[in-house]
């Protein structure tokens, strides 16, 4: 990887990878504790946020060498699916940081790059916006940067803030005055910067996922950026970003597998016409809940092995190697297309199946089960699917790599 030869940046990081993913379960039971009822009171989880910084998770990316723990890809990809069994919403919204994290690592590392790198290793986390409602086309930027003395001043309204809110820093896209569009990284308490919090979504309610105004916002020289998703940086990160999702979504399933297991055990009651007296004696029972637990194992599986390809790439970034990177680049985002393909199936079937462990009772919203699969499909509505499996269909039978190569939704 790049970077390797410089010297580590200080910050307060623990650099012990194995002490550091030890924490994930105890984290995880923590952030389980009541999320049903947080989803149903939409209380949002910045206590889980509290807690995932002071673990010191943020870092988890970051090579030894630069004084974080040095952790894979793989290991990365498994936080989330662990944090996402506890709760979807908080694995969902760490997207933009571990984005972020990626990129800092991968680009040649500047002077604001090493200031990021103090940051995330001191705890700090990154959100982010770029999206906005009342466009033609998604990806489309109305928001404007002018100048304004010595500075900028920063104008618009973002969607999809996914994270912001329980976040030091953002990242926001605007069009400055030689219509160049430009990435701008902000402290999120600035003055002008309002997080809305009107996500409206059925489900992933707790994301803080919805607006944030921006109102003649000050914004200095150094903060200024440029933007390219076609990079071959960008590309990896887009790629990265898609398996983000997908492990938030897989969390969804083990979270569906474990209460409805618990369900089954402490409340369920066996069929009028059933032939065992209890439902955890009931056969069909058994085997719905074999089927369920047997797709969360399928979906991980097949998770964990786009994120071995991810891993790969990055490797390739280190190689010198340009063919060796852009193939590795393809291949990683082909076999993320394919595990999204056949995840979504999956996961939207357990999350279905799980009502049939019990009767009336299992659609109670005391239990709140069905945010397990209102969540699945939020998640799976980020990026299209059909499109997907066009894509891939469409390099087998053609050799097509063209939407492989953009760098926006794989």
């Amino acid at each position: 990887m790049p970077n390797t030869a410089l010297s580590p940046v200080s910050g307060s990081a623990t650099t012990d990878l194995a002490a550091l993913l030890a924490k994930v379960p105890e984290l995880a039971a923590e952030i389980a504790r009541e999320a049903a009822k947080r989803d149903l009171e939409r209380e949002l989880p910045f206590e889980a946020f509290r807690q995932f910084k002071e673990a010191g998770l943020g870092t988890l990316r970051i090579p030894v060498s630069l004084g974080g723990p040095g952790g894979s890809v793989v290991d990365y990809i498994e936080t989330i699916m662990a944090l996402g069994a506890a709760d979807s919403n908080v694995a969902h919204a760490l997207r933009s940081h571990f984005n972020f994290t990626e990129s800092l690592l991968l680009n040649p590392n500047t002077a604001i790059d090493r200031t990021q790198l103090g940051r995330v290793l001191a705890g700090k986390l990154f959100g982010g916006a770029h999206t906005e409602q009342g466009t033609k086309r998604p990806g489309e930027v109305t928001t404007r940067l002018t100048k304004s003395g010595d500075s900028f001043r920063l104008n618009g309204r973002k969607w999809y803030a996914t994270g912001t809110a329980f976040s030091d820093f953002a990242s926001f896209s605007a069009w400055n005055e030689e219509d160049q569009l430009v990435s701008l990284l902000l402290p999120v308490d600035r003055k002008g910067i309002t997080i809305l919090d009107d996500w409206d979504g059925m489900g992933q309610r707790l994301t803080a996922s919805g607006g944030v105004l921006l109102d003649d916002v000050e914004v200095l020289p150094h903060e200024i950026s440029t933007r390219g998703l076609d990079t071959q940086v960008g590309r990896h990160t887009s790629t990265l970003r898609q398996l983000h999702l997908a492990a938030s979504m897989a969390g969804a399933v083990r979270g569906a597998v474990a209460e409805g297991t618990d369900y089954v055990r402490r409340q369920a009651r066996s069929a009028a016409h059933s032939a065992a007296e209890t439902a955890n004696a009931d056969p069909f029972v058994q085997k719905i809940l074999g089927e369920i637990a047997a797709g969360s194992f399928a979906v991980d599986t097949l998770i964990r092995e786009s994120a071995r390809a991810l891993d790969r790439s990055v490797e390739a970034f280190g190689t010198g190697d340009p063919d060796g990177l852009e193939a590795a680049l393809i291949e990683s985002a082909l076999t993320t297309a394919r595990t999204q393909i056949v995840a979504s199936q999956i996961a939207l079937a357990a999350a279905t199946n799980v009502f049939e462990l019990g009767g009336g009772s299992a659609t109670s919203r005391h239990l709140n089960l069905d945010r397990h699969w209102r969540n699945i499909r939020t998640v799976l509505n980020h990026n299209p699917l059909l499109h997907k499996a066009r894509v891939v269909g469409d390099y087998y039978i053609n050799g097509t790599t063209t939407h492989l190569e953009e760098g926006r939704v794989f």
